[in-house]
């Protein structure tokens, strides 16, 4: 990410997925030598037709957080009917602040190897542009919608 903050500059992460509910991993961030073993992410409800999507996690605080500061969080997302549209909301729990705030967004299926996420973290605002291919994706993104990153993954 182009920033002069070090911790959101480079950050790796790996995670597993040990069922369709479940989560796991960790992140480094190697600019301040930080080691996060703690990512987990599960899945309440999936979503169907009917019924929300609602995840329980916690993951690190929000980008340029201090080392070490976790989030905690309840995520309620539902794909709006005959739409590409799917809109969250959250309670989260932020160490880095000692409080409550309200992370929410939109994610819009664009092309089936294309989306976009417009979010806000509780605090700020992100754009986050994804090409996705069979094993990977690209992701560029628009922080504080003032300075971009890239972000690129793949699965095996």
């Amino acid at each position: 990410m182009d920033t002069d903050q070090k911790r959101p500059r480079w950050r790796l992460t790996l995670d597993y997925r040990i069922n369709p509910r479940l989560l796991v991993g960790v992140e480094y961030n190697p600019a301040v030598k930080e080691f996060n073993p703690l990512r987990l992410t599960y899945d309440l409800t999936q979503e169907t037709a009917r019924t929300p999507l609602i995840s329980l996690g916690t993951s690190s605080d929000r980008i340029g957080s201090p080392k070490g500061t976790q989030m905690y969080y309840l995520t309620v997302a539902k794909t709006l009917p005959k739409t590409r549209l799917a809109p969250y909301v959250s309670l989260a729990y932020s160490e880095w602040e000692d409080g409550f705030n309200f992370p929410f967004g939109l994610y819009w299926h664009l092309h089936p190897r294309w989306n976009l996420l417009a979010m806000n973290d509780g605090r700020k605002s992100h754009l986050l542009l994804t090409h996705r291919w069979r094993n990977g994706w690209v992701t560029v993104g628009w922080f504080w919608l003032k300075t971009f990153g890239v972000s690129v993954g793949w699965g095996f």
